[in-house]
């Protein structure tokens, strides 16, 4: 089937943010990905997501619906989702479970794994790590402590938050960190919406986020690799595998 281009609605866009519970969940979160994502790149993540014929039909009955809605061949437009053909979603979701069960083994055997994809694509920062923030969101009092004082003692800066909330007061008071660490489980929130979210932002979604797990799950990691995670690390860890990710996420050891 050839590509077809299509926008998100306002109706679309209300759907998915007012949670609209008369539009099925599978729809609700394509919504979303189209408005998270943007630029076309949500193609990628959604074939990963749904079979090609699934997806394809989907989006039939999402037009339908007024949800969204296809442009006129040759029409551009920056924040089109663009279908694609059912070979690519195909290679495309088989490559994504192929890098599910990498990382999740990796996860396994050394408690870390970091997408080396997603670094090849952003450029080394610049800083030391004496001037290098890193924000660590985590609700647990013990385990925040630990990664508080295994970040500082690898001698960067380090600002903590123990909930959703916080991170985001934290954002608005201090600004953005050069690094976040992001508990999955929060007692406000869950830590892929934040994900999610984050890579939705246009000053923010660029900023490295390494999730902080208690589960090596493939689904679990195929979520965030679609969300944007650069990095994942397992509790419990020992210092030296949370310094040797934050240090290829920035840069600073080759991979």
């Amino acid at each position: 089937m050839a590509a077809r281009s299509y926008r998100l609605t306002a109706a679309g866009r209300d759907a998915w943010e007012g949670q609209d519970a008369a539009v099925p969940a599978d729809y609700r979160r394509i919504l979303w990905m189209m408005d998270v994502q943007g630029h076309g790149g949500v193609a990628e993540a959604l074939s990963r997501l749904y079979p090609p014929d699934m997806l394809e039909e989907w989006l039939g009955e999402m037009e339908e619906l007024g949800l969204i809605e296809s442009l006129p061949e040759g029409e551009a437009d920056e924040d089109a989702f663009v279908s694609r053909s059912a070979d690519t979603m195909a290679l495309d979701q088989a490559q994504l479970r192929e890098a599910a069960k990498i990382a999740g083994s990796t996860l396994a055997r050394t408690g870390a794994y970091v997408s080396m994809d997603r670094l090849r694509r952003r450029p080394a920062p610049n800083k030391e790590p004496a001037e290098t923030v890193v924000l660590i969101v985590e609700d647990d009092p013990d385990q925040l402590a630990l990664a508080d004082l295994r970040v500082s003692m690898a001698g960067y800066k380090v600002r903590v938050a123990s909930s959703v909330n916080g991170f985001l007061q934290a954002l608005v008071d201090e600004g953005a960190p050069d690094l976040l660490l992001l508990d999955v489980m929060l007692p406000d929130g869950d830590g892929f919406d934040v994900l999610g979210k984050m890579r939705r932002h246009q000053a923010l979604g660029s900023l490295p986020i390494v999730m902080l797990t208690a589960k090596s799950d493939p689904g679990d990691i195929g979520r965030g690799l679609v969300l944007g995670a650069d990095g994942y690390v397992t509790k419990p860890y020992t210092k030296n595998v949370l310094v040797e990710v934050i240090e290829k996420i920035l840069g600073r050891r080759a991979g």
